[in-house]
């Protein structure tokens, strides 16, 4: 292209696109996003699915104690003398699963003490919360592998 004053002047065109560094920068800080995102997602959605598995145990602990007022005895979950619940109970998620055990107390009378423990099935199973309990005094207990600082929260 030649100009009004006779010099010659290459026609340019503005650059368009990204440069492979600026993309590949890009990727990074995604990377690095997502590094912190996903664990800390799935310690919370173990955490949302935990109270499954608290909720039917506080039915069942009801249920224990409504039992205990009839009968003064603690009951089985199934049968026909029991609570109404199957044998293990499954919470209603389908991510815990309930066995409750009515046993002597410490001072010996039959039963008059019971302990429930929801264990955790299917994609809960690897929660660091392990087995949640409750007994007749309503002590919460979660399972020891809850001893770990990674478990997002208390169990209860």
């Amino acid at each position: 292209m030649i100009s009004n004053h006779g010099v010659r002047r290459c026609a340019t065109r503005p650059q368009r696109g990204f440069t492979l560094l600026e993309l590949m920068i890009v990727v990074v800080i995604i990377s690095v996003l997502a590094a912190i995102a996903i664990p800390a997602y799935g310690r919370y959605a173990y955490r949302a699915r935990r109270v499954d598995g608290q909720e039917l145990l506080l039915r069942i602990a009801s249920a224990q104690e409504r039992f205990y007022a009839t009968n003064n005895k603690y009951g089985p979950l199934s049968g026909a003398n029991g609570l109404g619940y199957t044998d293990p109970a499954i919470s209603e998620k389908g991510y815990y699963a309930v066995a409750s055990v009515a046993s002597a107390d410490p001072a010996g009378n039959s039963s008059q003490a019971f302990i429930a423990i929801a264990t955790p099935i299917s994609s809960q199973a690897t929660d660091l919360c392990g087995a949640l309990t409750i007994n007749h005094a309503g002590v919460k207990t979660p399972g020891p592998a809850s001893a770990s600082s990674n478990s997002n929260g208390s169990c209860w």
